[in-house]
């Protein structure tokens, strides 16, 4: 079984024109009966550097998940935004872009390494407190495009940092560069080796070539939690590769039917979901 977390809120963050808060509670809602595992309805950022995302608060209030078993996800960027969000019911999991690259912590949260563990710790924290999961993504996993080091070790020593703070949910993202196969193979391999008990995921830029054979081999390693989005649309609007956009739920669906994995999504609602994004978004 596959795990397929679905992010709107990746596919509007760069979007130009900005979706009537209305046109998002309405698109979340219909993702909600769809059967993902997981839905990542907004972040509380600043509304300057992300205006798309300056009513996420407002949506999160609208949102209708009573008859859903679909977990809600909500991206926050410190630890004031993880204490707000922590308070809200609905919310199950919280999400948090830690990176192993201290150029990318500090250009897109303006924060240190050091700095961003203290908020991962926090973060961990309120979870327990609150009953909530935390979720920290690791970004340029695979590598960056800054004049950081990267290697295995170092990004074994960075999940080690997230781990001892209690993290056991952890997908990787390769954000703003392209990325094989091969590489993506050998990650997974050298940390699931090291952490058994860790879910790790894939959060998997790309472009249309190749993604076959990059899902695959996350899969054939071990991995289990995808995230995706509809179309395709969206990527880290600060990152430096605008042209890269997300895993699109569609061509990971093409992978489940290759490979004869099973999931929980009702077809019929999700051509309703794909054809309401597309009105609203494209």
């Amino acid at each position: 079984m596959i795990k397929i977390i679905e992010s709107p809120r990746e596919a509007m963050q760069g979007l130009q024109k900005i979706i009537p808060t209305e046109a998002k509670v309405q698109y979340i809602n219909a993702l909600l009966k769809v059967g993902f595992d997981t839905i990542e309805t907004g972040s509380y950022v600043s509304p300057r550097l992300i205006p798309q995302m300056a009513d996420s608060l407002e949506v999160l209030s609208k949102i209708d998940a009573e008859d859903s078993k679909t977990k809600i996800m909500f991206l926050v960027v410190n630890s004031k935004g993880a204490e707000k969000i922590s308070s809200e019911s609905v919310v199950t999991h919280l999400s948090y872009p830690f990176s192993i690259s201290p150029s990318f912590l500090l250009k897109n949260l303006n924060t240190s390494t050091k700095e961003s563990l203290i908020t991962v710790e926090r973060i961990s924290e309120l979870c327990r407190k609150t009953n909530k999961e935390p979720v920290i993504y690791v970004s340029m996993a695979f590598g960056n495009t800054f004049d950081d080091a990267w290697s295995l070790e170092i990004l074994e020593e960075g999940v080690r940092q997230i781990y001892e703070r209690g993290i056991r949910i952890i997908p990787l993202s390769n954000v703003s560069i392209e990325i094989d196969a091969a590489l993506i193979s050998k990650v997974y391999n050298h940390l699931l080796a090291r952490f058994p008990d860790v879910e790790f995921g894939l959060h998997l830029h790309t472009s249309n070539e190749g993604f076959m054979a990059k899902v695959s081999a996350a899969w054939d390693a071990g991995v289990r939690r995808f995230d995706s989005v509809m179309t395709g649309l969206g990527g880290c609007p600060l990152a430096e590769n605008e042209l890269l956009g997300n895993l699109s739920t569609e061509n990971l669906l093409t992978f489940t039917e290759s490979r004869k994995v099973t999931n929980n999504l009702n077809f019929a609602l999700l051509q309703s979901s794909s054809r309401l994004a597309s009105k609203i978004m494209l």
